[in-house]
């Protein structure tokens, strides 16, 4: 996994409302949870390496390396 990382962005749990603000800020909360989720089940190796973390769909939040998995994934929000 290469770290092309920006040092501003903070690998770190997160909650899915907070992350998908991130990610959509002009958003309503539950809108951007929405889309984030949609851009995450739309990408199978991103879904497949969600899944060898431990997540699942009910979970409330996303832990730093399901994060740093969505972030090398989908880039910096």
């Amino acid at each position: 996994m290469i770290n092309n990382r920006k040092e501003d962005f903070e690998i770190r749990t997160y909650a899915k409302k907070e992350l998908a603000l991130c990610y959509f800020p002009e958003s309503e909360p539950r809108t951007a949870v929405n889309h984030l989720m949609e851009w995450i089940k739309r990408n199978s190796q991103l879904t497949d390496r969600l899944k060898d973390s431990g997540y699942t769909k009910h979970q409330k939040w996303f832990s730093p390396r399901q994060v740093g998995d969505i972030v090398d994934t989908l880039g910096e929000p």
